[in-house]
């Protein structure tokens, strides 16, 4: 690629002025559904190596993923998708939300290239066009936004003495479960219905793997939307995954400024755990969450409690994900769960061996010839002594009639110690239908049980 050719492109941009902020709400609904299958179990196949892939990213940021086998299909890992305007005047584009990362980027140009990307027509991507904006300027090296993705930068081309410099802030190459995507960081106008945020600094991307259109970091990094938005909270009401092309969607609900939301009654809060002090930067952006056990049927799993905190390396402890579609758990977290569901279950149902197979996902049950049957309610335990009670749709997928899987995934055995990283991923499957709150003036978690619509 030619960065020399890329910054000549959008030298000649410019920029603009401050705003204000309050309450903003805009729509959220899973994103395009993928293509139709042949097997209704390929959908799930897909989705669970996505899950696993988009882990092991999670667990090892900064490491090559182009050996991973991942799915080809768009936003493969199954997120939620919000449409966000840019520029003067505003140009609406659809993002992926994504509370495990932090830059907010789009496609940038209409020369805008995305390899692997031959199961969409990246002809028919929306893409920035800064050239049609008058609030674009490329971030320059000295900049001091610069330092939000690259703190160590060094501007080796300018005076350290001189208040002017013609030097860029370096192209940024951002990493996914599903692909990667590369660009230079342009500081642009963030335009909503009764308000915009200027100076708001965004990825414009030229090059991209696997990923035709841009995301929303909603983490807890300096660049994330909510950061940049000075947002006090912002909660969402994920609808039920639907995997097919049905319109559907529920709200996210942005609170900054003086003034606040609506309270809502019956939230269960529980504390945001400490973000890891050494180890791998990228686990700043994480929310992790103190989960205190785990309970099948209410029996208490037998889960090491050393995987259930992060050591101050990153190493365990629990985070929430909505770029994950199924929940990931280390093997020696997964194993008791799978095995207790099937002690629990084997007693009804016999195990459909085939099915695991062809899903990727395990355990599954022969329900078939039965009108209606029960399966063991599944818990996770939150520190202040909050529970998680999912709906049964939210850990067994029910595709066809005869039989259903537990919708969570696993790595490979090791040989019982903790890896890198998080060792539990609640993924955003495992959200549907819950309100979810994120306070972030008060680090705290709020979730209730709800019909999201």
């Amino acid at each position: 690629m030619s960065f020399l050719l890329f910054s000549s492109f959008l030298y000649f941009l410019t920029l603009i002025s401050p705003s204000s902020a309050r309450t903003t709400t805009l729509s959220l609904k899973p994103s395009a559904a993928a293509p139709p299958l042949t097997n209704p179990w390929q959908r799930l196949s897909h989705l669970a190596a996505a899950s696993a892939s988009r882990a092991h990213h999670l667990k090892h940021p900064k490491t090559n993923i182009s050996n991973t086998n991942v799915p080809v299909f768009p936003r493969a890992y199954g997120g939620y998708s919000i449409s966000l305007s840019f520029g003067t005047p505003p140009q609406t584009l659809s993002f992926v939300m994504d509370t495990g990362s932090s830059l907010v980027w789009f496609p940038c140009t209409p020369r805008y290239s995305c390899s692997s990307c031959n199961f969409q027509n990246v002809k028919n991507v929306s893409t920035f066009i800064p050239k049609s904006s008058s609030s674009s300027k490329i971030v320059g090296c000295k900049n001091p936004k610069c330092r939000l993705i690259f703190p160590d930068v060094q501007c080796r081309n300018c005076d350290n003495r001189s208040t002017t410099c013609t030097e860029f802030c370096p192209p940024y190459i951002i990493q996914y479960g599903s692909g990667s995507t590369t660009g230079l960081l342009l500081s642009e106008t963030l335009f909503f219905e009764k308000k915009s945020v200027d100076n708001f600094i965004v990825g414009c991307s030229l090059f991209s793997s696997r990923q035709p259109s841009g995301i929303a970091g909603f983490g807890r990094g300096p660049e994330s939307l909510p950061a940049q938005m000075g947002l006090k909270k912002f909660s969402y009401c994920l609808v039920s995954h639907r995997f097919d092309d049905t319109l559907v969607s529920s709200d996210l609900v942005l609170v900054g400024g003086a003034g606040g939301a609506e309270k809502k009654s019956g939230i269960n809060y529980t504390p945001f755990g400490r973000n890891p002090t050494t180890g791998n930067s990228a686990f700043q952006d994480y929310y992790y969450v103190t989960l205190k056990r785990i309970t099948v049927g209410g029996i208490e799993v037998k889960v090491p409690r050393k995987f259930l905190r992060p050591d101050s390396s990153g190493k365990g402890g629990a985070v929430l994900d909505s770029g994950t579609t199924f929940t990931f758990m280390e093997n020696h977290i997964f194993e008791p769960i799978a095995q207790e569901f099937e002690k629990q279950v084997r007693k009804n149902y016999s195990r459909a061996v085939e099915i695991e197979n062809q899903s990727g996902l395990r355990p599954c049950f022969d329900v078939s010839g039965e009108n209606s049957f029960t399966l063991p309610k599944l818990s996770f335990h939150f520190k202040g002594g909050k529970r998680m009670e999912l709906p049964l749709a939210d850990y067994f997928s029910f595709l066809g009639d005869s039989v259903v899987c537990l919708t969570m995934v696993t790595d490979n055995p090791d040989d019982g110690g903790i890896g890198p990283g998080p060792a539990i991923i609640l993924g955003n499957y495992q959200q549907q239908n819950f309100y979810v709150e994120y306070d972030l003036e008060k680090s705290m978690l709020g979730f209730r049980g709800e019909l999201c619509k």
